[in-house]
């Protein structure tokens, strides 16, 4: 049942990976941002009221709180880049978030293992291959390669917060409800600060109508595989739930491939690769 579930999370964090930055490309990115999460915190919050996870309220929700500031700026990070693409780079790349909850552990007392050691060799070779072709390019892809290390940054720094935000998985519906409420309103205000400095909200043909299932599906696709994530991460091992779930880089990047024709260059796909390998071997050790 563990893989079962992980696996699930992967294919749906990868899907909601590759409709965010899909639709970027159409709508920006502060708007796609709010309106996902808007639709997932509706979700979230029916969800807590079914649950009564509002009994698991108490000082720890301040993380969560911390999370959602925190994940606004990820998101439209990673989803800008996701735009400016290639995904199959973008989307492993970021997958280093992982080292941020590592990074926290070794601050507390905690020592890496030979594995985590290698992950971190091998996570650091692969970004230096997957961005040095670009690095030589134009300013536009230094800035996706940029754009990316802050999401990674920021995500790696939403999972160590929500960690402690709850034990339960009603506690965890909560959390991500009270999170992805700060997103929005984190996120609402950015996007009316934008729109005051003459930023667009909008496309020119007005608000997406016809996008609207897509922001549903990457706003609650997103919510399905933390439950998902919960569930394999209660019916076994963690390390197993953790790797396999974060195997969804190769979801995006399937996808970019089969519907946008995506191409990498040797060195690129090697330090993809070798990113997500690295990302791997830090989640296994």
């Amino acid at each position: 049942m563990t893989a079962l579930f992980a696996l699930a999370t992967s294919l749906l964090w990868g899907l909601a990976d590759f409709g965010g930055g899909l639709l970027t490309r159409r709508v920006p990115a502060l708007t796609v941002v709010v309106v996902s999460q808007t639709i997932a915190t509706v979700v979230l919050g029916a969800i807590v009221v079914a649950t009564g996870g509002w009994s698991e309220a108490g000082p720890r929700l301040w993380f969560a709180v911390a999370a959602g500031l925190a994940g606004p700026v990820a998101m439209i990070c990673f989803y800008e880049a996701l735009a400016r693409g290639p995904m199959g780079v973008v989307s492993p790349l970021a997958t280093l978030s992982v080292a941020v909850p590592v990074s926290v552990g070794l601050f507390l007392g905690e020592r890496p293992g030979l594995v985590q050691a290698a992950g971190i060799a091998v996570a650091v070779t692969g970004v230096v291959l997957a961005g040095g072709p670009h690095l030589r390019g134009a300013a536009v892809q230094r800035q996706t390669i940029v754009l990316t290390l802050i999401a990674a940054l920021g995500f790696g720094t939403v999972f160590a917060l929500i960690a402690e935000a709850s034990t339960t998985v009603t506690g965890l519906f909560l959390a991500l409800f009270a999170q992805r409420l700060v997103n929005v309103a984190a996120g609402g205000a950015a996007l009316y600060v934008s729109v005051r400095r003459g930023g667009e909200a909008l496309p020119p043909g007005g608000f997406p109508w016809a996008s609207l299932p897509a922001l549903g599906f990457v706003g609650l696709a997103d919510v399905a595989a933390n439950g998902t994530y919960a569930v394999a991460a209660q019916h076994g091992p963690v390390t197993v739930a953790a790797v396999l779930a974060s195997l969804y880089p190769v979801v995006t990047a399937l996808a970019a491939r089969g519907f946008l024709s995506e191409r990498l260059r040797a060195v690129q796909a090697a330090g993809a690769g070798l990113a997500l390998l690295g990302t791997l071997l830090l989640a296994a050790g």
